[in-house]
């Protein structure tokens, strides 16, 4: 699958609190770092996607009281999970993984920065209609075509895939150059989602 000059990489929460040792780590998210650094050398448009939380954040159970990390609550946005505290600005575990190399991206697209609204996706967040503004600078751009790699394929990376369908755009989700938390079935349910809205599920190798 060789990529387009219309194409770009969108890197997602590769960070250190996503990373075993962080408050909210994904197994074996460490191992991604090297393949992302050599796939992104192949990508001239690449973006990166921050989580970037203010303290006391909605979707903390520590903002609930009698709460714990992983209830499911009622907001007025809908459903939200309940997360230990991750990701809070200029945090050492908001930064990017120490070993992350990519130093050509262009953009940092900073999510989950309104108190009061969770923000999977790097196109819109949770309320479903406040958006980030990644879809108008990707297009602005003349991206036609999206591909993803990070943390976590069940959360953020598939949220933001669907929004990025839904955005018109060509969307492959890099499988290698992810990994999942897989709360309660929700990685079957995930690959299940994206398939449905045709995101192309592909391998490193497949990027050439």
């Amino acid at each position: 699958m060789p990529i387009s000059s219309r194409a770009a990489l969108l890197v997602i929460d590769v960070q250190n609190d996503f990373i075993p040792g962080g408050q909210l780590p994904v197994p074996e998210g460490e191992q991604i770092v090297p393949l992302i650094n050599r796939l992104a050398s192949q990508f001239r448009q690449v973006v990166i996607a921050q989580d970037w939380h203010p303290s006391g954040h909605i979707s903390f159970a520590s903002s609930h009281l009698g709460r714990q990390p992983y209830d499911v609550i009622e907001l007025p946005y809908g459903a939200q999970t309940l997360w230990p505290n991750h990701c809070v600005q200029a945090s050492v575990g908001a930064e990017f993984h120490p070993e992350l190399d990519l130093p050509h991206a262009q953009l940092i697209i900073r999510k989950g920065c309104n108190p009061d609204i969770d923000s999977y996706s790097a196109f819109l967040e949770a309320d479903r209609s406040t958006t980030t503004g990644l879809t108008g600078y990707l297009k602005e751009r003349s991206i036609d075509t999206v591909y993803m790699v990070g943390l976590a394929l069940d959360f953020c990376v598939m949220f933001s895939a669907l929004d990025a369908r839904a955005a018109g755009f060509n969307v492959c989700v890099v499988l290698d150059g992810c990994r999942a938390i897989d709360l309660d079935g929700s990685l079957a349910a995930a690959i299940a989602r994206m398939q449905e809205a045709g995101v192309s599920l592909i391998q490193s190798s497949d990027v050439r």
